[in-house]
């Protein structure tokens, strides 16, 4: 079973209430949040989250998601939201100040809880860049009653600073040349595969909240990292202002948002210190009637018992609809979607034109443990493409993952589950049964482009897969991402033999810093993986399959029709093991089975131009999959590939 859900569905239903997805206005701008209502209200507060930016967010995911539920498991309503240009939201001009929309859409969002949940006071939880936006927002006290800031950016120019750092230091590890600051977009600093334009970084390096007037509210919380405690300064500077300030340390801001997703760790001791001193706060004084101040809002309303009427059932629906405003095709909506059996899966659903004859659909699988939005965002500008050219798009959360359900039994954020190809095959029926699909096609980025070429193999109903750097092509249960893999077994060989020439090297092996064991299990396994390859070769001559033959396994899907696409950025250690484990069965394949490769491109395509060149040439792969004419292009690498693996 599967539906849309307007803003009266309930998903992810638990002891904390009902968790609802919905569109709201801002200004020109529609943004997507989640709605998190108690199954109890206990309390006149509800709660907005401000989330990170850029990378941090997508690491911070499933915490913030924890600090709702639990939030509201205290009787408290909570909103958390994507800023225009980030995640779900809208999309905004590059060249836009983004603290010109992001500090609007932080009372939007307030707003839109006052009027959804009929709370009269709002606490603003901001984490990082969302504490900086969250206190900006309160600086006039009309609207905020409160504020937890974790790990808050106090300074926008060391802020800057750190994202010039930690794009440094991505341009060194894919190995390119750019200078800090240089982007297609002039001035913009793009780092984590995020940006942010040049108007934005002059507005952000000027702001300082030390140096400007204490928040107008009556509570503060303030919980600074214990490793990186930024914010201790600018709480002792507050001392004597008119706030009740607390501050503490506590350890999980890195292990939260500075930590890729499928390793991330929800920061419990800041969830239970948050939800502790939001349960202290002290109703509102008689004497102090704030909610007045703001004379643009209803007056909070009891709930009605009442069944909505038609009218108010239209506007739900129409609420949880995303319109593609200021697109090339204004016509192009999402919706969010939740499939529903044994676990509820949720996803959004890009819709091309009404009027679209062809019944053709793309269904993205999430990298590693990246929610629905995929690495650097990159799946809503492929899913509103996509759609713009006729296509429906699917961006799936598989089972544990984003916003889907965990089944029991199981952890959050596991990157290979087995049932991932059920998962798929529900969410393969739902858009053959909505939309009278003809034609479907599975894409993702790593672990999404594994899970697409196992459900293939499985038998899955799909005529074609595009995979972005996958890194391995087959898992075995019980294995860990800690454990050796064989991408580094790949890749590594070379660059020890290089090393073995460097005096400091071999000082780090003496000196015992170097894990020569880790380096020898790495060589044993190159060998053990050089014999397999062999061993398959000689299999396939005598007609004789063996076991995790990848050779094998594309020519089987191949020969059902299925059209195959592996793109990868150059340096990609995939690209040598498809070599490997697929052997000389690639060469035969022809156009059926293309490999395409992007130079300058890292594994995440972080950087705007190599990303632009990968979603315009998994473009072609698709558009001409689907009938038209293949586009001519110079792809000598792919040529070279097919060359070497008939040898």
């Amino acid at each position: 079973m599967s539906h849309h859900l307007p803003a009266t569905d309930s998903l992810a239903a638990s002891p904390s209430g009902s968790a609802q997805p919905c569109y709201f206005r801002s200004g020109d701008n529609q943004l997507f949040g989640w709605l998190h209502a108690p199954a109890a209200a206990r309390t006149d507060l509800g709660v907005v989250i401000c989330n990170p930016f850029g990378y941090e967010s997508i690491c911070a995911h499933r915490s913030v998601r924890e600090f709702a539920q639990s939030i509201a498991a205290r009787g408290m309503p909570v909103l958390r939201f994507d800023y225009a240009g980030t995640g779900d939201s809208c999309d905004v001009d590059e060249h836009d100040d983004q603290l010109e929309h992001w500090v609007p859409d932080v009372v939007a969002a307030i707003r839109e809880l006052r009027r959804a949940a009929k709370v009269e006071r709002v606490c603003l939880l901001g984490i990082r860049l969302g504490a900086l936006l969250a206190a900006l927002a309160a600086a006039d006290g009309e609207l905020v009653d409160s504020l937890v800031l974790i790990g808050p950016v106090v300074s926008g120019k060391r802020y800057v600073r750190e994202l010039r750092m930690t794009q440094l230091a991505g341009i060194a590890l894919s190995g390119g040349s750019e200078t800090p600051g240089e982007s297609s977009a002039g001035k913009a600093l793009e780092a984590g595969g995020f940006l942010l334009s040049a108007a934005t970084l002059k507005t952000l390096s000027s702001l300082d909240l030390q140096a400007r007037a204490a928040p107008s509210v009556r509570s503060m919380l303030i919980i600074d990292g214990d490793k990186l405690p930024a914010a201790k300064r600018w709480a002792e500077s507050l001392a004597h202002s008119t706030v009740a300030l607390r501050y503490v340390n506590l350890p999980g801001l890195i292990e939260m948002s500075m930590t890729a997703p499928q390793f991330a760790v929800v920061p419990h001791d800041m969830i239970r210190a948050t939800v502790e001193w939001l349960s202290a706060l002290p109703a509102r004084s008689p004497a102090l009637p704030r909610a007045s101040a703001d004379r643009s809002m209803p007056a909070p309303q009891e709930a009605s018992p009442q069944a909505p009427s038609p009218a108010q059932a239209a506007a739900a629906a129409s609420a949880s609809i995303l319109v593609m405003e200021g697109t090339a095709d204004p016509r192009i909506s999402e919706s969010p979607v939740a499939i529903s059996s044994d676990l509820e899966l949720f996803g959004i659903i890009t819709e091309p034109s009404p009027d679209e004859k062809r019944r053709r659909a793309v269904i993205l699988l999430n990298p590693g443990a990246d929610f629905h939005i995929g690495a650097s965002r990159m799946y809503v500008s492929l899913a509103r493409r996509w759609a713009r050219n006729g296509y429906f798009v699917l961006r799936l959360d598989l089972g544990g993952i984003g916003d889907s359900g965990t089944r029991p039994g199981r952890r959050n954020d596991e990157v290979f589950p087995d049932e991932a190809i059920a998962d798929i095959n529900r969410a393969i029926e739902l858009m053959t049964s909505r939309y009278s699909i003809s034609e479907v096609t599975l894409a993702g980025l790593c672990s999404g482009a594994y899970h697409a070429l196992r459900a293939a193999v499985a038998g899955a109903d799909v005529n074609r897969i595009l995979m972005v750097n996958p890194q391995n092509y087959f898992w075995k249960k019980g294995m860990t991402l800690e454990q050796v893999q064989l991408v580094e077994v790949v890749h590594n060989p070379g660059v020890y033999r290089r090393r073995l020439f460097s005096g400091a090297a071999w000082t780090r092996i003496l000196t015992g810093k170097t894990d020569v064991v880790r380096i020898a299990a790495i060589y044993l396994q190159r060998l053990r993986l050089a014999g397999e390859t062999l061993m398959r070769s000689m299999g396939r001559l005598l007609r004789i399959r063996l076991a995790d033959d990848l050779g094998w396994e594309l020519q089987h899907i191949v020969a059902r029709g299925v059209r195959v696409t592996f793109l990868f950025a150059r340096s990609e250690p995939g690209l040598e093991l498809l070599r490997l484990q697929a052997g000389s069965i690639l060469s035969r394949l022809g156009d059926r089975c293309r490999v395409r490769i992007v130079d300058r491109g890292d594994h995440i395509f972080s950087r705007q131009e190599p990303r632009r060149i990968m979603e315009s040439a998994l473009s072609e792969e698709l558009f001409a999959a689907s009938g038209d004419a293949l586009p001519a292009y110079d792809d000598r690498a792919s040529l070279e590939l097919r060359q070497a693996s008939a040898k």
